[in-house]
């Protein structure tokens, strides 16, 4: 018999606490795990700009035939200055469409551990519970490092300095572009100046995750910590999804930027296209086609920039909303209005994680990570009350 010799892995947590709530038969249940974005209906909407453009697809593509192992260039080209503006202007680029931001990662991670596979992936912890995973499957180390300050939360720039220190040339910094997953705590321009020149100094490359770009302060604002890296370091890599803001979950349309000196961009792309053509061999295409048709037309670039606008601006008025619940046992719903992005943590222990579930019909993710993205506004009041059951 086949397949015997391997072990039985745990299932992912944000994954099985999924299918937990949707076998719940409880009708007031609130799902806070899963990262997506919710309406105030709980629906995650197609985007009105993403259905002209595949209403405009629908009539006007000439072609299913094969992208190519590097994808839809056009697309690419269209996305390029969303994603970096001029800040590249002094670099060269190369860039790669992706199966997804999640693809986008582990591409960078399989050419990571080409070129230096005896390299260390550094990240701060907590972070997004698949990154520790993706980079050791491609057989490179992980090492973490505080993020948080659980006093002031705020990032421990000290922890964060001992790792850079600590670090051996050639080692990689796994970065959080904006809406930092899980805490919503991003970093101030002071620190992505000071992030980027102890970065170049010690010769270590930033690997920006760039996945929900927009969600947080704005499509500008929210580059701007990566503006100021790239000003900075020699270097980077930018690993980019359209999952959120385009809301395209599930037709995994991303892209890796590889921004540096001509020669060491040159041969990243070259094996690039030889890594993903091992790999999937090309990338699926309709999502990008959908972001493309957009980028292209300055009607549905207006509309698209509107309603993401608007997406944002509610995720906002949520997490005010929270914040005048203010503190409840050791939570400070509070400074969740100072934050950015989906997600916030929340210092739940697991036998509160454990009671909002059972008791409540609250689902968190085991770490205390909330999407406040998933809330209606009149859940806003039962969830307070809920944690104040749990924690009081």
């Amino acid at each position: 018999m086949h397949f015997m010799t391997l072990a039985r892995q745990a299932d992912d947590p944000i994954l099985a606490m999924g299918a937990a709530f949707s076998a719940d038969a409880r009708t007031r249940k609130l799902d806070l795990g899963i990262g997506v974005y919710r309406d105030e209906y709980g629906r995650t909407p197609v985007m009105r700009a993403v259905k002209e453009a595949e209403d405009r697809l629908l009539r006007g593509q000439p072609t299913k035939s094969y992208l190519g192992v590097e994808g839809d260039r056009e697309f690419l080209a269209a996305l390029e200055p969303v994603v970096l503006g001029d800040e590249r202007s002094d670099h060269a680029l190369a860039s790669i469409q992706t199966v997804g931001g999640t693809g986008a990662l582990r591409l960078a991670a399989d050419l990571l551990a080409l070129e230096k596979p005896d390299r260390t992936v550094w990240f701060g912890a907590p972070s997004w519970s698949n990154h520790g995973a993706l980079f050791a499957a491609a057989g490179l180390a992980v090492r973490t490092y505080r993020y948080l300050d659980p006093l002031s939360q705020q990032i421990d720039e000290v922890a964060f300095g001992e790792a850079l220190e600590a670090a051996r040339e050639g080692d990689v910094f796994v970065l959080h572009g904006c809406c930092h997953n899980p805490t919503g705590v991003d970093a101030s321009a002071a620190q992505w100046r000071s992030i980027g020149r102890a970065l170049a100094r010690r010769n270590l490359l930033p690997l920006v995750d760039f996945a929900y770009h927009g969600l947080g302060q704005g499509l500008e604002a929210d580059r701007a910590g990566l503006r100021i890296l790239l000003e900075g370091v020699p270097s980077a890599l930018v690993a980019y999804s359209c999952s959120k803001n385009f809301a395209l979950y599930r037709e995994r349309a991303g892209a890796l930027f590889v921004v540096g000196q001509r020669p060491g961009v040159e041969l990243a792309a070259s094996n690039l296209t030889a890594l993903a053509r091992a790999n999937y061999s090309m990338p699926p295409d309709h999502g990008a086609a959908v972001v493309r048709t957009i980028l292209h037309s300055d009607e549905l670039s207006a509309m698209w920039s509107a309603e993401l606008d608007a997406m944002r601006g509610r995720v906002r008025r949520l997490r005010a909303l929270l914040a005048g619940e203010g503190r409840i046992g050791p939570v400070d719903l509070g400074r969740l209005a100072t934050q950015h992005g989906f997600f916030s943590s929340l210092e739940l222990a697991p036998a509160d994680v454990a009671r909002l579930r059972e008791d409540h019909g609250v689902y968190v993710v085991p770490s205390g990570r909330i999407n406040i993205a998933g809330l209606r506004e009149e859940q806003v009041r039962p969830f307070a009350a809920a944690l104040r059951a749990v924690l009081a």
